[in-house]
């Protein structure tokens, strides 16, 4: 199944070799500059290479295969990092998931949530999905629940709003904020994916984000599904719900 966009039909081939079960990404590129790598017949070698999701991939002759596609919604909790792996054997968000309803595939993590906060997130081997949700230029949608350590001002509202709040990547600019049963609990939606933007936002006007959870992303929430639980969804699902939240392309 595909979107029918051309912006979003590529990826990088050292990504898909990567998603496909083949080597990890830096080994991927070790294999694409020994000249093993071929596309539609021809071969490749320059790093960085982009290929069509139709593309024929063969390594050593033998064509590549996506392994089957799967799509899991998590909610998030606090205390564990969304992360494959952990030097420091902290949680990570791939304890939380049983590894034989997964047929042991390597999936991984969609973006990022840090150690403390909560919420939507993603897990999948599709390379194609991974790169829609992460890459800057598709704008996905996030949708937060914050909870500040004070009450916030009409002014720094209004200056949120107006776009004043500048960050090292610049300017922040948001699609709404509004205020929830009090205010120190605040809903904002953004497209913007900067790490920590929400809590280095609110830093920047003096306040200290004391809970912060992803209510929705990309057009998926958590839909009752309870804190440390997860669902899988079918390709399908998942496609047609980016199709209604790409409209923007």
């Amino acid at each position: 199944m595909i979107i029918q966009n051309k912006k979003i039909q590529y990826l990088r081939l050292n990504h898909f070799l990567s998603i496909s079960g083949i080597a990890s990404r830096r080994n991927a590129d070790k294999l694409i500059k020994s000249g093993i790598v071929k596309i539609n017949g021809k071969l490749v070698n320059k790093l960085g290479t982009y290929i069509h999701i139709n593309d024929i991939v063969t390594v050593y002759g033998t064509r590549v295969k996506s392994q089957k596609k799967i799509y899991i919604l998590i909610n998030k909790p606090k205390g564990c990092i969304t992360s494959t792996h952990d030097p420091l054997h902290r949680k990570t968000i791939m304890n939380l998931v049983t590894t034989q309803k997964i047929e042991n595939q390597k999936i991984y993590p969609i973006g990022r949530l840090d150690y403390f906060t909560t919420g939507v997130l993603l897990l999948t081997n599709d390379g194609y999905i991974t790169n829609i949700f992460t890459h800057p230029k598709y704008n996905i949608q996030k949708i937060y629940h914050v909870v500040l350590n004070k009450m916030i001002t009409n002014e720094d509202i209004n200056k949120i709003k107006n776009g004043k709040i500048y960050l090292k990547e610049g300017k922040v600019i948001i699609d709404y904020i509004k205020y929830l049963k009090y205010k120190n609990q605040l809903k904002i939606k953004m497209h913007i994916g900067w790490n920590k933007i929400i809590k280095r936002l609110f830093k920047k006007l003096h306040y200290k984000v004391i809970k912060l959870d992803r209510i929705n992303f990309g057009g998926f929430t958590k839909n009752k599904l309870k804190r440390g639980k997860y669902k899988f969804l079918s390709q399908e699902k998942v496609y047609n719900m980016l199709k209604q939240h790409l409209y923007h392309l």
